[in-house]
């Protein structure tokens, strides 16, 4: 079978996106997911990404990790495929869709995604860190002169150290740039590397730096190695709330491959 495919990207966060609304693409081959996301014998991403029907919401997002393996909500990702269902047709400039962690709602506006994340309402304040679910799990540590630290080794050895061993966390590396802005670094579990930017993990570093009141603001920017996002959200009682991980989301090509 020959798949239709789309690479998009999102502040250097890429995906590998297809339609598979027909129910043509076999969703256990994990195999194979992981070989097209290989950079050098496949086309290359951070992850792959099929949209397909749903009775509840516009569309329903599935989304797998370059190792094959299906996982956790991806903020990016979901800002991309928002990009392509406005591409194929499927909505106009809002929507809402299914992903793993339940409905999305979304708007894109002069080509900037606006994703609205699930609700926050527990963090875990530590000593050196923070934990918190965004989605996805997220490790936020600050650090001082982020632009020479080894992320991959350092995040590496945070995501299978204690607590979190085998079931992983995402590894975020935080440095203040100015009262509302911060410069981040993510290590991916999945992926197991650092990747240009993650979603999930600018909304965790986001809420964790007001929660621990680096910032009185309520709008967050943030300056990851593949170029400038935003988090707006709100202080709810417990945590959290209306949460908006904001920023570009760009078809880079299209292409065809043998699944």
């Amino acid at each position: 079978m020959t798949m239709t495919f789309y690479k998009y990207q999102g502040t250097g966060n890429d995906f590998i996106i297809a339609d598979n609304r027909l129910q043509q693409i076999d969703k256990n081959n994990t195999k194979r997911i992981a070989e097209l996301c290989d950079r050098r014998f496949g086309i290359g991403a951070d992850g792959f990404i099929l949209l397909e029907n749903d009775n509840s919401s516009d569309f329903k997002m599935v989304y797998y990790n370059s190792d094959g393996n299906e996982s956790t909500m991806c903020g990016n990702g979901g800002r991309c495929i928002v990009a392509f269902a406005k591409f194929l047709g499927i909505i106009e400039n809002e929507t809402e869709f299914l992903a793993i962690d339940g409905l999305h709602k979304a708007k894109v506006e002069d080509g900037i995604v606006h994703l609205h994340m699930q609700d926050v309402d527990s963090i875990e304040v530590y000593d050196h860190h923070m934990f918190l679910d965004t989605g996805s799990p997220h490790h936020v540590e600050m650090v001082s002169s982020i632009e020479t630290l080894d992320v991959k080794s350092k995040g590496s050895a945070i995501r299978y150290g204690e607590p979190y061993n085998e079931a992983g966390s995402n590894v975020n590396f935080v440095e203040q740039l100015a009262e509302n802005r911060f410069a981040v670094r993510t290590y991916e579990r999945g992926v197991e590397d650092e990747t240009l930017s993650c979603g999930t993990g600018v909304t965790a570093v986001a809420l964790a730096m007001h929660n621990l009141n680096k910032t009185p603001h309520n709008q967050v920017e943030l300056k990851v190695e593949g170029g400038e996002l935003k988090v707006h959200f709100s202080k709810s009682a417990s945590g959290y709330k209306d949460i908006w991980l904001i920023g570009p989301a760009e078809q880079v090509f299209k292409g065809e491959v043998v699944w």
